[in-house]
């Protein structure tokens, strides 16, 4: 995008699902305002919405989590590794897509080495019985 510094995700997917909910909450500010259909349909709305936002990241119009390349910025860009998924992706994951990354790469603070096997529990101690009080009051109210 012209004359930014940094990646700001704007996405194909990303403007269309504003739009729509948008149009969404408008809706339901009417369903507050007394008109009642407002209430279901803008709800009804804002649930397309992101159904249209996931739709349009998974065919490529959307953007992996974090930033992005400088060539990759452009509002009419597509993303060529949506197919496979992203990896750290909520949405791609929800559509059955792990990334490229996630059978051989660890993600940050994971490791990809086997598990060390577990040692043996000890057998555990015998539960401590109550003990009877001496007889002597206990401090607070006695009610």
């Amino acid at each position: 995008m012209g004359g930014h510094e940094y990646d700001e995700g704007h996405t194909i997917a990303g403007w269309s699902g504003v739009a729509i909910a948008t149009v969404g909450c408008a809706g339901l500010g009417l369903g507050v305002c007394g008109w009642r259909p407002g209430l279901w349909l803008g709800a009804v709305i804002v649930v397309v919405a992101a159904l249209v936002t996931w739709g349009l990241h998974l065919a490529g119009w959307g953007k992996p989590p974090g930033p992005r390349p400088e060539a990759e910025w452009g509002l009419r860009v597509r993303d060529t590794a949506a197919r496979a998924g992203h990896t750290g992706c909520l949405g791609c994951r929800m559509a059955g897509r792990r990334g490229e990354g996630a059978a051989g790469r660890a993600t940050p603070g994971t490791s990809t080495a086997p598990a060390a096997p577990a040692a043996p529990a000890a057998p555990a101690a015998p539960a401590a019985r109550p003990t009877v009080s001496s007889g002597a009051p206990e401090s607070g109210p006695s009610w």
